[in-house]
């Protein structure tokens, strides 16, 4: 069964393809107030059941290219980690708000920065597999960005599912849409389509993680809810304005 997404609201034809692999979604709750000051006054905070949340989402990124064209070079496989939480226009449909976007490849940061105005930092990244099991270490090294960190090892523990819509696990990872704002304070919107996430349950132990922090946000005193997936294939619209 397909997403809902997979039906967009126009015409376009996707322009980009990506596999996205060795997922985790760690995300926290947080006071929507922690986060107004952060976001465009054109979009609202989206909150489930009257709370924000705030997710912190390392993966391996591969296989990217552009509809018709071969593979982009240096971009077949590298690391990216994102901190992100979710927002919707007045009278628009829900998305994912970037605060940030570290990446381990120069060409994918510089072109996302231009084509999809959206916040990507360089930075030295590592993954490794033992088993299920997967270490991850970021560091920042964009030249003159605030410094973030993550250092963690993550697994699956059980069997894979597909979120129940009405449920926090669905509202948390079924988004399809994203929202950036442009160099003139423009919003843009950028659709993506695949099948519906193959969620696992997970847990992970995290030795460092100050991502939040280099945005101005302070974790919460609890433990993440975690998701993980293993594998799934995207694809990207371009930016449209709001």
């Amino acid at each position: 069964m397909k997403a809902l997404m997979n039906q967009t609201d126009d015409q376009r034809l996707w322009v980009m393809q990506q596999t996205w692999s060795k997922l985790l979604f760690a995300h926290w709750p947080i006071p929507a107030t922690v986060l107004r000051p952060l976001i465009p006054a054109a979009l609202n905070i989206d909150t489930f059941e009257g709370r924000a949340w705030i997710g912190v989402v390392p993966f391996l990124m591969s296989g990217v290219r552009f509809r018709g064209l071969p593979p982009i070079p240096t971009t077949q496989q590298f690391c990216e980690l994102n901190v992100r939480t979710y927002v919707y226009p007045t009278g628009g449909k829900a998305g994912v708000w970037f605060f940030s976007l570290d990446a381990a490849s120069w060409l994918a940061v510089r072109g996302a920065r231009t084509a999809f105005h959206l916040p990507y930092y360089d930075a030295a990244m590592h993954l490794q597999t033992e088993g299920q099991k997967v270490g991850y270490r970021s560091s920042r090294t964009h030249r003159g960005a605030t410094p973030a960190e993550f250092d963690a090892q993550y697994q699956p523990t059980g069997s894979v599912y597909q979120s129940q819509p009405g449920s926090l696990d669905h509202w948390l990872t079924e988004r399809y849409r994203l929202y950036a704002v442009g160099r003139q304070g423009r919003i843009y919107r950028g659709d993506i389509v695949h099948d519906p996430w193959p969620l696992q349950p997970a847990r992970a132990e995290v030795f460092a993680n100050s991502m939040t922090q280099a945005v101005g946000i302070a974790l919460p005193d609890e433990a993440p809810l975690l998701h993980y997936a293993e594998k799934i294939n995207v694809k990207a619209y371009y930016l449209k304005a709001v």
